[in-house]
């Protein structure tokens, strides 16, 4: 009984939990859709048979990026490890809101310790010069792989 009553408490506190603004220039989190990349929805397909497993935020290659929530930034991510993609290979993993996830094509500020909701953590990398076309954004992915589309 004590389980189920933690689990409910835990649900009820991140339900209402909605992602503060991202990115500069995008104060309500406008997700990318289609381009000649795919879509930058859950769940969409990727090559490969792979699915999308997160939420992209439209971003200006070289705008502000904002903590969303107040929280702890935990780590530096390297996306993806190949080189041909190293103008893009940052981001970062943060808690806040009663969420763990992750960013990525950010460069950091900083690599780890508490920031406010609206603090500026980083720089959104140019993600232009390794996809050219695609609509530049911040990719957001929770650590569990549910579905963050309800969060924004």
């Amino acid at each position: 009984m004590r389980r189920v009553l933690v689990l409910l408490a835990v649900l009820w506190v991140c339900e209402g939990v909605k992602f503060g603004q991202i990115c500069e220039g995008n104060p309500s989190n406008t997700r990318r859709t289609s381009d000649v990349h795919g879509n930058g929805n859950y769940g969409a397909r990727r090559q490969g048979g792979r699915t999308h497993d997160g939420v992209d935020v439209i971003c200006r290659d070289g705008s502000v990026v904002y903590a969303p929530f107040d929280g702890t930034i935990r780590r530096k991510l390297i996306v993806y490890g190949d080189p041909a993609k190293a103008a893009i290979d940052q981001g970062l993993e943060m808690e806040g809101g009663g969420l763990r996830f992750k960013m990525f094509y950010v460069r950091p500020d900083k690599s780890s310790g508490a920031v406010m909701k609206g603090q500026r953590i980083g720089v959104m990398l140019p993600m232009q010069s390794v996809y050219p076309r695609i609509t530049s954004h911040v990719h957001v992915e929770l650590t569990n792989k549910r579905d963050p589309t309800p969060y924004f």
